[in-house]
């Protein structure tokens, strides 16, 4: 007796259970599609499986993953009909349908587990590209987050809800300014979602008067030199206890606008930050003693030198 053919089949099925739950294979297998011998849904459910079990690059799963799993079976799409210039026309043929994509997506999450979008967190980031990329019109050269000012690079700006789920995202140019980024991803979620009046977080001072200005809320980080305005309200007790080890308290504005100022105090984070200073303080007396040993070490030897009748060397 002996096992032929040996592929991975829990992990797959299961992928392809959790994805017709959400009725994501019906979605795709709905967006038009050239009637070939394998339509472009069916490799797009492929790479959604393989992200979800082992992701990797789309060379990688043609080449070694594919042939491991039962998905030929499971699919209906044999070994021989997957390769990486097939999965990458999927990606390019899935990508005008992105904006339908994440609204089904969002829908659909929303029903299932009452995710609630009160407050959206964005943020920027960047990718860059080895290479010149002169095929790629939104590659430039601009700020790295990675510090590859050599490189040409694009602006990825991401939208999540309170509990992290990605609500949508744009890509930009590689010079894009996250300031102009965020009026243009606001207003794009807005026109695509509907504007539910949520509170936007994560985002910087020079976005205020955009948003002001379109009467919508925000949560931003001012300065650590701000707190000064608030010495008296520091030193008060009437603080709320939001939960273990961290206490808030509004405050209004010190210009008298509207805007209203949460002081937040945690007892975890000052932990983190006595813990720092002490190492800083180690660090410096351990510099100075080992400074301090060194001048007495020149001194002994210059006064033995003197004691010679070499005389006494001059010494600073």
């Amino acid at each position: 007796m002996r096992v032929e053919n040996c592929v991975q089949f829990g992990g797959p099925w299961l992928a392809l259970e959790r994805i017709k739950k959400i009725g994501l294979d019906d979605f795709l297998h709905r967006l038009p599609a050239n009637q070939t011998d394998i339509r472009w849904p069916s490799i797009a459910l492929i790479l959604v499986v393989f992200r979800l079990c082992k992701p990797s690059s789309e060379l990688r799963i043609a080449e070694h993953f594919y042939h491991d799993t039962a998905l030929a079976q499971l699919l209906g799409v044999p070994a021989t009909k997957v390769y990486h210039t097939r999965l990458y026309r999927a990606i390019d043929q899935l990508l005008p349908h992105k904006e339908k994509l994440e609204l089904f997506v969002k829908h659909r999450l929303t029903e299932l587990f009452e995710l609630e979008y009160d407050l959206l967190l964005y943020d920027v980031a960047s990718t860059y590209f080895e290479g010149q990329a002169k095929a790629n019109t939104k590659a430039k050269y601009g700020y790295s987050c990675d510090k590859r000012s050599d490189c040409k690079q694009v602006c990825i700006a991401l939208v999540v809800s309170r509990c992290g789920m990605p609500i949508g995202y744009e890509v930009f140019d590689g010079k894009r300014r996250d300031s102009t980024a965020v009026e243009e991803i606001v207003t794009t979620m807005e026109s695509r979602y509907g504007k539910s009046n949520p509170v936007w977080g994560m985002l910087s001072q020079a976005n205020i008067k955009f948003l002001k200005d379109g009467v919508r809320r925000y949560i931003i980080g001012t300065p650590q030199s701000m707190l000064k305005q608030f010495e008296r309200q520091l030193l008060e007790e009437s603080w709320d206890h939001v939960r273990e080890g961290v206490e808030v308290k509004l405050c209004p504005s010190p210009d008298g606008d509207e805007e209203t100022f949460i002081l937040c105090r945690s007892g975890d984070r000052l932990g983190k930050e006595e813990a720092i200073f002490a190492r800083f303080e180690s660090r410096i007396n351990e510099g100075l003693n080992k400074i301090q040993a060194s001048c007495e070490q020149q001194k002994q030897s210059a006064v033995k030198i003197a004691e010679r009748g070499g005389g006494l060397p001059p010494f600073n």
